[in-house]
């Protein structure tokens, strides 16, 4: 899951940490960047993405067969 954080999500880091550790119970790996990264460095953001699929599939991975929760549901009803 890659997700984009703005300002706001400072002030949301305990529902984000949920999120996350559910995401990754789940079998995700959670890649976050700030908004300026990705505006300002949209090559670099590339790299690291690209980086941890080529990880990720170096060691034999696969991509998660199930979707994540849709509309935030089901990371709170842990």
């Amino acid at each position: 899951m890659v997700e984009v954080d703005g300002g706001q999500h400072a002030e949301a880091r305990a529902y984000d940490s949920r999120r996350d550790d559910f995401m990754r119970d789940q079998g995700f790996r959670v890649l976050r960047f700030w908004n300026n990264d990705v505006l300002g460095n949209i090559d670099g953001v590339w790299r690291m993405i690209a980086a941890e699929i080529n990880s990720h599939a170096s060691c034999g991975g696969t991509p998660h067969p199930n979707l994540p929760p849709q509309g935030g549901k089901g990371f709170d009803e842990r």
